[in-house]
């Protein structure tokens, strides 16, 4: 019984670890959709010109100041 909880037990790190590892990915490759201090989304803009921004402009300047 106990083998069966181990496995169980690998297999959600396992798969917690890649949906981690596709998540990090496609956040280095594109940045944030929406700005992680206010939740509104970035514009494209933006987003085209600093690929990995993660902050709207005011937030970032807020978090600059």
């Amino acid at each position: 019984m106990t083998d069966f909880f181990d496995r169980a037990s690998e297999l959600e790190t396992e798969f917690r670890e890649q949906a981690l590892a596709r998540h990090f990915q496609q956040w280095q490759q594109s940045g944030l959709s929406h700005c992680e201090d206010c939740g509104d989304p970035i514009p494209d803009s933006r987003r085209v010109a600093i690929p990995s921004c993660t902050r709207c402009v005011l937030c970032q300047q807020l978090t600059e100041k």
